[in-house]
């Protein structure tokens, strides 16, 4: 070694000899003086900020960590990224530079750990620049107990993402104190107690609170949706007290329903009526619902919690994989959407086999898992389901006079419906032809919503008291191993219940949907037991569907 250099020698395959090649590296290394410990190790270029990942509802701290070293000038992003994680090189780069800072021109090494679970999304701009920063000793802050999550513009400024709301609770959970997110996102994560939510506009922002120069207070969240400016009331209903009646029903024990009937008749009038006389949504009701929406980036803007149980009507074109939940990277579908709300599937015979298929599963276990090949993922899916449908296809049948349908036409149209998916529907109710006379008769006393919805929370109320204890909260959802329990029948019930049973030909299934309606019907009637004409009007809403699709 001479002058500081050392001296190889390789062998040259190709010019068939051995030649000696002067290769140099300098003999000591520059670093700063923080750069190598009392054991010459090298330390000290290495940052680390923490990040947040999501998969599913399921959220996962991420440490992102920067290393700068000698050699030729690169970017490398390691630790599972997909296309949009990889492009955050670009945005950061760019931010750096248009906010005044100085790119690293040195070998940059990003890592996002854990290494086996894939990152997604453009979340991590904001954490790879952060932590660029603190291994390029532009930025020298206290960030252990601190969460970055955001992207970013090329000018360096913030942009919303989806998911915060999951995110932030997983931060609180994993023992983070601060949360910095995009400033539109601020009062999304704020609904989490015990962690404090700062919404950033940009980059320099960002770098003046950190640095100390500039005071941000945490955000507050933002309750409350945004009143409709028509709200709908089922006074605007005419006629119907039949239809009226089951959905009061449905909403008091949050059962499935069909409604079914001609064209006019007033079936998606009622069904969009139905959230107005619904209870409002529990704080624990209206978080799980709101993660559901973030991850879809469904949550209204300017709206921290959403309080109205969701209304959610997909065309009947929609795919299974729209309905269910799905994709490459598995999304929830609109089962998951109406989580504690309604899913209203208006002209159910138009939709395809497939995707009525699919709901079965949903409504019999109240989740929806995806499995795909990088894991499987689960999301709530307790929804009231509301279907509506003419009795055939040109929506007249069984009226002989008005219906041009032959017999193996209604017969063909109606078998779109499997009889599984009936045996899931508590109550199927007919809508007949409003008559004139109804159609214009101005009635002051015409019911309202909340007269309506009065009756309806004080049913559950009395629910909310018997499955105290359980995580039973309504009488749909009774475990058929408890039915004997929460819905004892007397001798005689039981005699009327087995010749019902009988002549209708009933499934199991069918039997123990009955049961919970009746339960249903008598605690609207405040009635402890479960009486003969309880039964009888629950059975009568099974007997609909018989008419139909055995008469």
């Amino acid at each position: 070694m001479k002058d500081g250099f050392v001296k190889f020698f390789f062998p040259s395959a190709k010019l068939g000899s051995i030649f000696q090649q002067r290769v140099v590296f300098p003999a000591k290394l520059s670093y700063n003086e923080t750069s190598i410990s009392e054991e010459g190790r090298c330390v000290g270029m290495v940052s680390k900020i923490y990040s947040m990942g999501l998969y599913g509802m399921e959220a996962f701290p991420v440490e992102v960590e920067a290393d700068l070293s000698q050699g030729l000038p690169a970017f490398e992003l390691v630790g599972l990224p997909d296309a949009a994680v990889k492009e955050s090189r670009d945005r950061v780069r760019s931010a750096l530079k248009n906010c005044g800072f100085d790119f690293p021109v040195s070998r940059i090494t990003m890592n996002l750990a854990p290494a086996d679970k894939k990152k997604e999304g453009p979340i991590y701009d904001l954490p790879l620049l952060v932590s660029l920063l603190k291994a390029s000793r532009q930025l020298s802050c206290h960030t252990e107990d601190a969460v970055f999550l955001g992207e970013l513009s090329l000018s360096g400024e913030l942009r919303p993402i989806r998911g915060v709301l999951p995110m932030a609770d997983k931060a609180r959970e994993a023992g983070f104190k601060r949360l910095f997110v995009p400033a539109e996102n601020a009062g999304e994560g704020a609904v989490i107690q015990g962690l404090e939510v700062y919404g950033i506009r940009d980059i320099p922002q960002l770098f003046a609170y950190l640095r100390g120069m500039l005071e941000l207070s945490p955000a507050v969240p933002q309750y409350g949706d945004a009143a409709s400016p028509d709200p709908l009331d089922f006074a605007d209903v005419k006629g119907q007290p039949e239809a009226k009646r089951a959905l009061e029903i449905a909403a008091s024990g949050s059962h499935n329903v069909l409604l079914i009937g001609p064209p006019g008749s007033g079936k998606s009038m009622l069904a969009k009526r139905l959230p107005s006389i619904l209870p409002e949504m529990t704080f624990e009701e209206a978080l799980e619902t709101t993660k559901i929406h973030s991850i879809r980036g469904k949550l209204p803007p300017g709206v921290s919690l959403i309080r109205t149980r969701p209304f959610r009507s997909p065309h009947h074109t929609i795919s299974t994989a729209g309905l269910a939940g799905g994709g490459p990277t598995p999304q929830p579908g609109e089962v998951s959407l109406a989580h504690n709300g309604v899913l209203f599937l208006d002209e159910l015979p138009e939709f395809a086999r497939a995707s009525m298929e699919v709901l079965r599963q949903p409504m019999e276990d109240g989740t929806v898992t995806i499995s795909r090949v990088g894991g499987t993922t689960s999301y709530p899916c307790r929804f009231m389901l509301v279907a509506a449908m003419n009795p055939c296809r040109c929506g007249y049948y069984p009226d002989l006079n008005r219906c041009h349908c032959t017999k193996g036409m209604v017969e063909q149209y109606l078998k779109k419906i499997s009889q599984p998916l009936l045996d899931r529907i508590d109550i199927c109710v007919e809508t007949k032809r409003v008559e004139y006379q109804d159609l214009m008769k101005e009635n002051p006393h015409q019911e309202t919503s909340a007269e309506i919805r009065k009756r309806v929370v004080a049913a559950m109320e009395r629910q909310q008291q018997r499955f105290a204890g359980t995580n039973i909260r309504y009488n749909s959802r009774i475990p058929a191993a408890l039915l004997t329990k929460y819905c004892r029948l007397s001798t005689k019930q039981k005699q009327y219940m087995e010749s019902i049973y009988q002549k209708l030909e009933l499934t199991a299934r069918s039997y123990h949907r009955i049961l919970r309606v009746a339960r249903t019907i008598a605690d609207m009637d405040g009635s402890d037991e479960i009486l003969t004409r309880h039964l009888s009007e629950a059975v009568c809403y099974r007997n609909v569907d018989k008419k139909f699709w055995e008469g």
